[in-house]
């Protein structure tokens, strides 16, 4: 939980931003290293938007990513939707 100066400060903007798609794919780092010898780094980017992920995951996988959600974070005030 953020308090009243920091949110006033824009920290919670600034935490957004750096943790953004646009800003992550950006860094050099995500540019020019591979994190395996197998598997471009850009492949771990797509674009980021609702619903893209049809186009990268059978319903199997996200019967077992919303598996792992409702295990990991059941509880939480946290909301996801997946799903086709």
């Amino acid at each position: 939980m953020f308090s009243a100066e920091e949110e006033r400060e824009g920290l919670i903007k600034e935490i957004s931003r750096l943790c953004s798609f646009s800003n992550l794919k950006e860094l050099e780092v995500n540019k020019t290293r591979r994190s395996t010898p197998f598997v471009e780094n850009k492949a771990f980017f797509r674009r980021g938007e609702v619903g893209d992920s049809v186009n990268h995951l059978t319903p199997e996988m996200v019967e077992r990513l919303n598996k792992v959600i409702e295990e990991k974070l059941g509880g939480s005030a946290l909301t996801f939707k997946t799903g086709f």
